[in-house]
């Protein structure tokens, strides 16, 4: 943060920027230079996507070794634009050369769907004609129609339209009330809009009609709660306090947090992207990840009826993750000292906009590190750990996703995703049957069954580019019981199966072999169990494809085929789906098949691969997920295997340590933080003890032991003593007979303003009480301080 601090201070004196890193999205600057750029040679376009084309990995592996001598890699923005007669434009600009290096016409293709054009839809659908009729024949009339609302979505693909034209599809709501949920009210039927001409072209309607549901609305707004009997009142406060701030440093975008090291990017359609991940192993900065990235995702659901075939949502292809990202809010969606960073984009009209708080950087105690204690004489080391958070949240239509990138102390990195929102519902009548296709969940609110299928981009650099995959599996050892081999049966090991090519690097999750993948550096190998050096990805929520084999979703999202491809690493393979994905048909299917299909027996073993993993759940909605879905969360891990000598966060201050000769002299070390020497820390063993014997009021176990620690005050600092003083009093409120208000009641008369007045490490826990001569302990101070 200081760092930071002075180089914004440097640059104020110099009127100057420093230049940004190579990997750092574009500015609102260079997103509007980038515009100016193209429309000096093509005029009458519509900005669909302007973002940074990252530098070839060569160029940036070379500037990353030595930044000083090496050329930075130029600015380059990567542009996709609309213009006359719908035609698609693919583009790239050199921002320091002010000049296009790429201006091509893409063929048969639809871009994304911007925010800009999923808001235009709902007004037009308001005042056409065809949909207001359909509105009529449901039991919507003329005038209500402002109480009608649309979701639209890509279309997916339609063989009646193709792909020559830009569609939506609007599925329809109502609203009683404006703060009443929609999805409560879904209408029957659904239109298709032409982006290009802005109008309702067909509505597709169900053959058996289903008129506008009668129940009363269900809300989860803080009015309708209150109507219901009101809110929770048994909750008290939980504060979370950084007194002293951060652990953490920034660097314009680069993290750096116990011996982690990353660079924070962002663009359109990913989301968050983190770049060259090192960790410092002793001081030596040891590659880990190139880049990881979340480059894919698709929701496909389960009622086979026309046109439910069509709602399979590529989220992060067909409308952009950093498009419909939040902007977050302090204590809500972030808690604790935040560090945030805004997001800038393209709107169609080529300026640029911000949302800001887009990312949000945070840390969290995480439970315990590790800990250990001797039966024999009860000597324990325990070690709180802490983790740091990277997140954006995403709404998507109904659904929002909590994206989580968590590294932790001991080099493993964690990506979380929480599943919250509002289920996709349709219309059902009184009575009818959902054929096992969806749930009922709320009187004629039909929740169909789907998936969330999400695909993680990872491009290792385990101590080098060049790295080999190995699928693990648990297995049985040879030999039946009684062999020789295996005499009782119980053998087993870990199965190590090679990806040689990138046919090989096909494969599947099985549960039953508890499946793993080791992304191995075959090149060095530990020097304790002669392994090569590696990071395991970790995933057990991988659910099969369900769509069959053949149709539509199956040939549309061939990345979602399996649970892992392994490939070579390419520059331009960054979309497991395909650039464009909107109203692609599948044939051919477009990204990791398309690739793997261009040369099957390329080689991936010790070389510059990629992983792709697949990921996610199947959800069959419940009554428990309306109105608003508790969130649902969904984890995977990338942990160290064989890359360390011994455990990495054996140097994090334990929390509390005594080892077996401290337990033999009598005493029990308390470890306050880390922070206080073990032999100059007081003997809690001694005060614990003296509890036990306790079995009076609050008021004399806090006299003695302020009186037992008094005694022992000599020996410490004035920090000590406050640390001390602090983990004494939480104690004290665990003593049986003191529990269920200590820390409210007051200090009997023995404690006097005089003699506080005369105990230092005493005032930061107590005020003067309202009673003459007494004082009371601050019950937030103590326990803060021991957080």
């Amino acid at each position: 943060m200081v760092l930071e601090r002075l180089k914004q201070m440097a640059s104020h004196v110099t009127g100057q920027l420093p230049p940004p890193h190579p990997f750092d999205p574009l500015s609102e600057t260079e997103i509007e230079r980038a515009v100016a750029i193209v429309r000096k040679e093509h005029d009458s376009l519509i900005f669909n996507a302007v973002t940074l084309w990252e530098p070839k990995k060569k160029d940036m592996l070379a500037w990353l070794s030595n930044p000083e001598t090496t050329s930075r890699p130029h600015r380059v923005a990567d542009v996709v634009a609309i213009g006359r007669g719908s035609k698609v434009y693919d583009g790239l600009i050199d921002l320091e050369e002010e000049s296009i290096l790429k201006w091509e016409l893409t063929e048969g293709v639809q871009p994304l769907i911007t925010m800009e054009d999923l808001q235009i839809v709902e007004g037009v659908a308001r005042r056409d004609p065809k949909v207001i009729e359909q509105c009529g024949i449901i039991g919507i009339p003329p005038e209500d129609m402002d109480k009608v609302y649309c979701d639209p979505w890509t279309i997916g693909y339609d063989e009646r339209f193709g792909n020559k034209v830009r569609l939506q599809q609007a599925l329809m709501y109502y609203r009683p009330h404006v703060d009443d949920s929609q999805y409560t009210y879904p209408l029957d039927f659904c239109p298709i809009f032409n982006s290009d001409t802005r109008e309702i072209i067909h509505i597709d309607v169900p053959k058996v009609r289903r008129p506008i549901n009668k129940a009363p609305p269900n809300n989860y707004h803080s009015a309708a709660i209150e109507e219901e009997g009101g809110h929770r009142k048994d909750l008290k406060p939980i504060y979370i306090s950084q007194p002293e701030g951060v652990s953490f440093t920034v660097d314009g975008r680069v993290i750096s947090w116990q011996n982690w090291k990353f660079h924070v990017g962002f663009n359109y359609r990913e989301g968050i992207v983190l770049s060259n991940i090192t960790y410092s192993d002793k001081g030596n900065e040891r590659g880990v990840f190139y880049r990881v990235s979340l480059a894919e995702m698709v929701v496909p659901y389960g009622n086979p009826e026309h046109p439910h075939h069509r709602k399979h949502a590529f989220d992060l292809g067909e409308y952009g993750g950093g498009y419909m990202t939040n902007s977050l809010s302090l204590g809500c969606d972030c808690k604790g000292a935040i560090h945030y960073m805004d997001a800038a984009f393209v709107n169609g009209a080529g300026a640029s906009q911000v949302i800001k708080n887009a990312i949000c950087i945070h840390e969290e105690d995480a439970g315990i590190l590790f800990k250990h204690t001797d039966f024999r004489d009860e000597s324990v080391t325990i070690t709180r750990a802490r983790k740091l958070i990277v997140s954006h949240i995403f709404t998507a239509a109904n659904y929002e996703y909590c994206v989580y990138w968590i590294f932790h102390q001991d080099g493993t990195i964690q990506l979380e995703i929480k599943l919250t929102g509002i289920l996709n519902t349709y219309a059902m009548n009184p009575g009818e049957d959902t054929e096992g296709w969806g749930t009922e969940v709320y009187p004629g609110v039909n929740a169909h069954n789907h998936q969330h299928l999400f695909c993680l981009r990872l491009d290792p650099n385990i101590d080098g580019p060049n790295n080999t995959i190995f699928q693990v599996d648990a297995a049985r050892g040879p030999g039946d019981v009684g062999s020789t081999e295996n005499k009782y049966g119980n053998a087993f090991y870990a199965r190590k199966t090679k990806y040689s090519t990138v046919t090989e690097g096909v494969a599947d999750y099985d549960g039953s072999t508890s499946r793993t993948w080791e992304m191995c550096n075959p090149n060095k190998l530990n020097p304790f169990s002669h392994k090569p050096v590696s990071y395991k990805l970790v995933s057990r929520e991988v659910p099969a494809l369900l769509p069959k084999e053949g149709g539509l979703v199956w040939k549309r999202a061939g990345f979602a085929r399996h649970a892992v491809h392994v490939t070579r690493y390419s520059d331009s393979q960054i979309h497991p789906a395909g650039r464009h994905v909107p109203q692609t048909s599948g044939e051919p299917s477009m990204g990791l098949p398309q690739w793997i299909d261009e040369d099957p027996n390329a080689s991936i073993e010790n070389t510059d691969v990629v992983l792709w993993h697949t990921f996610g759940i199947t959800h069959f909605p419940s009554p428990e997920d309306f109105p608003i879905m508790p969130a649902e969360p969904m984890t995977l891990l990338l942990r160290p295997r064989n890359f360390f000598e011994r455990n990495p966060a054996l140097d994090v201050p334990p929390s509390y340590s005594v080892t077996p000769s401290q337990m033999k002299k009598g005493g029990m070390v308390g470890g306050v933080k880390g922070v206080v020497d073990g032999a100059r820390k007081v003997d809690l063993y001694l005060l614990q003890s003296t509890y036990a014997m306790f079995s009076t009021s609050c008021a004399v176990v806090y006299r003695r032991t302020l009186n037992l620690f008094d005694s022992l005050r000599p020996r410490h600092s004035i920090q000590e003593q406050y640390l001390l003083t602090a983990h004494l009093l939480n104690d004290s409120s665990r003593i049986k007979g003191c529990q269920g208000g200590c820390h409210q009641s007051t200090i009997p008369r023995q404690l006097s303003d005089s003699q506080l007045s005369s105990k230092p490490y005493l005032r930061p826990f107590f005020r003067i009480g309202g009673t003459a001569g007494t004082v009371s302990l601050i019950p937030s101070l103590g326990r803060e301080r021991l957080e």
